[in-house]
């Protein structure tokens, strides 16, 4: 049987997250990109040694390659906000009337 319209809404393919295996696999090509620049950048250095200011330009973009690299590829996407389904009580279920004390 079908659940009532309105009481929880399937999850579409287009907005599902991708799986832990997809992820690491997304953020492994990244980093063996940015990884695989470097050599590039330090040959171009050596390339253009007699060009101190541009061979100094691919050597400056080579040292912090490593760094972000390893922020990119341990960086996962934010977690969905989701919408938790709790129990709420309505606040006039407690009583609010003067309860007296009779001394015997």
């Amino acid at each position: 049987m079908s659940e009532p319209r309105g009481t929880s809404e399937p999850v579409l393919i287009t907005e599902a997250q991708l799986s832990y295996e997809e992820q690491h696999a997304a953020r492994k090509r990244k980093y063996m990109l940015m990884m695989g620049l470097r050599f590039p950048c330090i040959i171009l250095a050596g390339v253009f040694y007699q060009t101190w200011w541009l061979a100094l330009a691919f050597i400056a973009l080579s040292v912090p390659l490593p760094w972000v690299a390893v922020l990119i590829a341990n960086d996962r996407p934010p977690r969905k906000a989701e919408e938790v389904s709790r129990y709420q009580r309505e606040a006039t279920a407690i009583e609010q009337r003067e309860h007296r004390v009779i001394d015997g």
